[in-house]
């Protein structure tokens, strides 16, 4: 049965800072200065590279114990690289990440083997991470104005 997440995003009064609320749960996101912001918050595809790691901790942790891996800790270190020219419209350069590079950390007592296993096994659970390799069709459902 398909579940719908649902987000509001709203800028707030200081600078380029946007607050984000999902059941109840707010995010405050903005920008570095040099790029217009206050910094008071990450900045959306720094989010986007804590929602993939973040989603990558929990498949772990949620299904360590049935793949019969003893997860003692685990952590991803992620980075990604971006041209800020391409979103400032001064290059034709993609707007996005160019690339997106992970590395998966764990202790545990499982063999290297395993692990490298379970990380295949990881990967092909994660929502954030089939989301960002198969691409989401994006759709503009309204435009309101709310005079």
């Amino acid at each position: 049965m398909k579940e719908t997440f649902k987000v509001i995003s709203k800028k707030t009064p200081t600078g380029l800072q946007v607050e984000s609320t999902a059941r109840g749960f707010k995010l405050t996101m903005d920008e570095p200065e040099e790029l217009g912001g206050t910094n008071t918050g990450m900045n959306p595809v720094e989010a986007l590279l804590c929602a993939l790691g973040s989603c990558q901790t929990i498949v772990a942790y949620a299904f360590a114990k049935a793949q019969g891996i003893d997860l003692e800790e685990f952590h991803v270190e992620l980075e990604g690289d971006l041209d800020p020219d391409g979103f400032m419209g001064l290059a034709d350069v993609r707007n996005g990440f160019q690339e997106i590079r992970y590395s998966m950390h764990f202790k545990s007592m499982a063999t290297q083997e395993e692990l490298e296993s379970f990380a295949q096994f990881i990967e092909s659970k994660c929502p954030v991470g089939d989301c960002l390799e198969n691409g989401v069709p994006l759709k503009l459902t309204r435009v309101v104005n709310e005079k």
